[in-house]
């Protein structure tokens, strides 16, 4: 899968977020096929991501809190079609 190239899960990373935290920012990566073997990869060619967002609904919450929120705006995506996430959330201007 290219960068270009976005999967149901990918999309669907993309638009919860986007529903849930308004961002100012948001950048998901597909980083599944650098995990091709390895534990947690499950041939679906998405189960592993990097999210990088900022929105001004951190403002104020510790990078746990953040962590937090995020998860809860993905959802089930954690539980069932995710194996690993690597998120970086950010208040503007941080």
């Amino acid at each position: 899968m290219t960068q270009d190239s976005k999967g149901p899960v990918q999309a669907e990373i993309e638009t919860r977020l986007s529903a849930a935290l308004s961002p100012t920012h948001l950048a998901v990566s597909n980083d599944s096929a650098q995990h091709r073997g390895h534990a947690g990869d499950d041939g679906s060619g998405e189960s592993h991501f990097s999210v990088v967002v900022e929105s001004a609904a951190f403002e104020g919450k510790t990078r746990v809190e953040r962590q937090r929120m995020v998860n809860r705006a993905l959802g089930d995506l954690m539980d069932e079609r995710v194996h690993a996430m690597q998120i970086k959330a950010r208040a503007p201007g941080e």
